[in-house]
């Protein structure tokens, strides 16, 4: 655990079970609401499973393999989540940061461009479609995924950046509901490399992401 302007930063070694991470972020951002706790970023894995969002459409959930499935409470669609894949949870005090949300989710997609960027990897965002994604035309696909839900102005749930997971674990869902384009990760990309370094990454471009969120909060 460590501070990162003034943020609590937390890394969970092995497998967190999904209940244990929801029921910290609703006690966290409580916490956070009545000024008893810092603002928190916790870097972690989770077993495979799959996360209904609130707009999930249940013809685009096939789990043939039978891994658990979530009601997740943020926005969006069905998730992947598993070993290999680096998530991010953001409980953030969007009082303090500007009470605008769509500003919220566009400096997300631009910390982990600058994130991937400095792993090697080019990323960009691509209009009508969430989440970030790598290459061109047919050979677009998706390697980071983003959900985000706020609750009394503070922020829950956050990223996933793929890493090193089962790709083959998506097909177990319509990833975010897009069906026209595959799921990419950094070791598909030729970019094999520990978590601890997509952690460090992450630390490195968040001032950008900060300074990004709050500058609308500061002119206003």
């Amino acid at each position: 655990m460590e501070l990162v302007d003034g943020i609590e930063w937390r890394t969970s070694d092995g497998l967190v079970p999904y209940e244990e991470a929801l029921a910290f972020m609703e006690r966290r951002a409580a916490a956070i609401r009545t000024g008893e706790e810092a603002e928190c970023v916790w870097l972690l894995e989770h077993p495979p499973l799959f996360t209904a969002g609130t707009s999930a459409d249940p013809s685009e959930l096939m789990n043939p393999l039978g891994f658990p499935v979530y009601e997740a409470g943020r926005g969006g669609r069905y998730t992947y989540h598993g070993p290999g894949q680096r998530v991010g949870y953001l409980m953030l005090d969007l009082d303090k940061r500007g009470r605008d949300v769509r500003r919220l989710v566009h400096s997300l997609e631009g910390w982990i461009i600058a994130t991937l960027a400095d792993l090697g990897v080019s990323a960009h965002r691509a209009h009508g479609r969430i989440g970030i994604w790598v290459g061109e035309g047919a050979g677009e696909s998706k390697i980071a995924a983003l959900g985000i839900r706020v609750k009394r102005w503070v922020t829950l749930h956050g990223f996933a950046i793929n890493v090193d997971p089962d790709l083959s674990h998506f097909g177990g869902i319509v990833p975010c509901g897009i069906s026209d384009f595959g799921v990419t990760s950094l070791a598909d990309q030729g970019k094999e490399t520990a978590l601890s370094n997509v952690d460090a990454a992450l630390k490195r471009s968040f001032p950008l992401f900060l300074k990004d969120l709050c500058s609308l909060h500061q002119v206003s």
